[in-house]
């Protein structure tokens, strides 16, 4: 029996980046639909879970997807509210790639460190990657500072983030490079989850920052979001730091996305988000 993935997607295209990983993790078929709602998901979800006997249906699953967490987070909900008894298959969530990006970024940050009771800067981390970046370090036990160039957008997302999974995040206005660099001062690890292309922070900002003990960017494009980190770096020694580029660790983050995709059919009630996607980390190598 084919193992389907159906991939859901609110974008008007559905992403293929999320559909090669869902081949590549194991998928036989990978059926995207565009334009996805919580009005509209409901027909997609019944054709998913009433089309198998119970112990066929471990062959099904869900993945949503799309550029926008808040639109990817409804129809995560609204999917979920359409199962009952036997009558549910697995589901992930990884809007903008943010779950599986966050968790191999943070993955990486702990294996390099104890991230038990350490000043952890989420700078730009009002957006999907830094959002869930900021949830998983407070699960490390880290104490999170979430930075935006409004305070307004910190705020919010710090009142979210208490609010959905009870974690402390204080927020901090950082509008400019010099604002951020001084921002940094007195943390440990600095998490830049900013916007693809966008510079963030100058070399000379956070290599004279003597607290500061591992940096990773999370921004793939140029420029690069902290200078004088290469996309290569796999906790690279620079400047007395240990430094993570987005390819460095960009090939767990592939890796982890087609762990959870295969992970998906070996059950029919797995719910995979944030933290279970994290926790996935710890069986990888």
């Amino acid at each position: 029996m084919k193992k389907l993935l159906l991939q859901l997607d609110p974008d008007s295209h559905a992403s293929f980046f999320d559909t090669v990983v869902g081949y590549d993790g194991g998928a036989d078929e990978v059926i995207g639909y565009s334009g996805v709602t919580t009005e509209n998901v409901r027909a997609l979800v019944e054709g998913a879970i009433f089309t198998r006997s119970p112990k066929e249906k471990c062959n099904t699953a869900i993945f949503v997807g799309g550029s926008d967490l808040d639109k990817g987070m409804a129809v995560f909900e609204a999917v979920q509210s359409y199962f009952f008894a036997d009558f549910r298959v697995s589901a992930m969530l990884d809007s903008n790639g943010c779950n599986t990006t966050a968790a191999a970024g943070v993955a990486c940050l702990a294996r390099t460190t104890s991230l038990t009771g350490k000043r952890v800067l989420v700078m730009a981390g009002t957006g999907p990657v830094g959002q869930r970046a900021a949830l998983m370090l407070a699960h490390e036990g880290a104490e999170v500072s979430i930075s935006s160039r409004r305070m307004e957008r910190a705020m919010l997302c710090s009142e979210l983030l208490e609010k959905h999974y009870g974690i402390h995040a204080a927020p901090i206005e950082a509008a400019t490079n010099a604002a951020r660099a001084q921002a940094l001062s007195g943390f440990q690890i600095l998490f830049s989850a900013g916007a693809s292309g966008v510079n963030l922070l100058a070399e000379e900002a956070w290599r004279v920052c003597p607290e500061l003990e591992v940096l990773l960017d999370a921004n793939a494009a140029p420029p690069a979001g902290l200078k004088g980190v290469d996309i290569q770096d796999r906790a690279r020694e620079r400047h007395g730091k240990k430094a993570w580029g987005a390819i460095g660790f960009g090939g767990m983050k592939l890796a982890l996305h087609r762990h959870c995709i295969a992970h998906l059919f070996e059950r029919t009630d797995h719910v995979l988000d944030a933290l279970n996607i994290y926790e996935l980390t710890s069986r990888m190598s």
